[in-house]
């Protein structure tokens, strides 16, 4: 396998095993034990609090693969969340919605783990289902 395909590999293992599956026992099989997590400080105790939420408010999650790129050492991927509220979430009482939202992580990997990561979601879309957010009428 082509070193591009392995790394791409890679991340959707984690993904599948941690996020989808929440076994967190495999954690540093994934990441490296100075792992940069570039949207906060304190990596290893946020992530793992992060899933946690995650799975108390959306137990039925799942996230899906939608693409992904590979070049160099980073993977690009591009992801889509289900899951239905079924727990707090951010302050927000369950609603029992069924939400929808997506996202788009870039990992650099280096020896066969994650070194370093930067994730983009789209957090306003997934309140604005919730009913915690109102959209906005765009202005022409």
């Amino acid at each position: 396998m082509m070193k591009l395909e392995q790394n791409k590999a890679i991340v959707r293992d984690y993904l599948n095993e941690i996020v989808n599956k929440g076994n967190m026992a495999v954690f540093d099989s994934y990441f490296s034990e100075d792992v940069v997590f570039n949207n906060f400080r304190g990596f290893r105790q946020q992530y793992l609090a992060r899933m946690q939420a995650i799975r108390s408010a959306f137990p039925d999650h799942h996230l899906s693969v939608e693409d992904q790129i590979a070049e160099g050492d980073k993977v690009v991927t591009r992801v889509t969340f289900h899951g239905t509220h079924q727990g707090q979430f951010n302050g927000i009482a369950p609603t029992g919605k069924q939400v929808k939202w997506s996202g788009i992580a870039m990992d650099r990997i280096a020896d066969g783990k994650v070194v370093e990561m930067w994730h983009v979601q789209n957090t306003t879309g997934l309140l604005q289902q919730l009913g915690a957010v109102t959209p906005t009428a765009s202005k022409k």
